[in-house]
């Protein structure tokens, strides 16, 4: 099972981060994101030994310029798109790409089959009003009889109090945002730490 810190957006949290071998680290390049990093930003990241991690770019319904962009400034990254994206989008910038999937009932599963190309989906809560990040957990029987560890990535009000049933779930990686925050779009060393040794038991 992998983990993933989402929302990074200070160089020293990253070196944290790096330093206890997260597996992903997540970036958020979208400007109505707390989150929201610059390509500054992004290109530091490019520069840092992230040793033994690997950094994913969320990216939020971005028009093809944008997504070139940040390829050139994190050749590496993995792309997480967060929007409407179809496959096809997603596919075409020949990378590998997660694509997020909000859970609000049973009939959202049927959307996990429109995405044959991606590498990973992260299932998250489903909210109308904000896309991710909302610290707000969905109800995880709906996802009961899938088999999560092949290649579903389990987000959504994750923290150092649930961590431990989310794991129990099996999925392939689990994502941590808010969960890790002493104050929105704040990361805190202590707090990942935490769930970094819950984590690892």
């Amino acid at each position: 099972m992998k983990l993933k810190i989402c929302g990074i957006n200070d160089l020293e949290i990253l070196a944290h981060a790096v330093d206890l071998q997260v597996d992903y680290l997540g970036f958020i390049y979208f400007d109505q994101s707390p989150r929201a990093i610059s390509i500054d930003f992004l290109s530091a990241v490019s520069s840092t030994d992230l040793k033994l991690s690997s950094p994913v770019v969320v990216l939020v319904n971005p028009e093809t310029k944008i997504v070139d962009k940040v390829l050139q400034a994190t050749p590496q990254a993995i792309l997480q798109f967060h929007g409407t994206e179809s496959d096809d989008y997603c596919a075409q910038f020949g990378v590998p790409y997660w694509k997020s999937v909000p859970i609000k009932n049973e009939d959202s599963l049927f959307e996990l089959d429109k995405f044959p190309n991606a590498t990973k989906l992260l299932l998250e809560n489903y909210s109308a009003h904000q896309l991710g990040g909302s610290g707000v957990t969905f109800d995880w029987g709906v996802i009961s009889e899938i088999q999560l560890d092949d290649k579903f990535v389990l987000a959504g009000g994750i923290n150092a109090n649930n961590i431990k049933d989310a794991m129990a779930l099996n999925p392939w990686c689990i994502d941590v945002n808010s969960g890790v925050e002493s104050n929105i779009a704040v990361k805190d060393k202590a707090l990942i730490t935490n769930v970094l040794e819950i984590f690892h038991g």
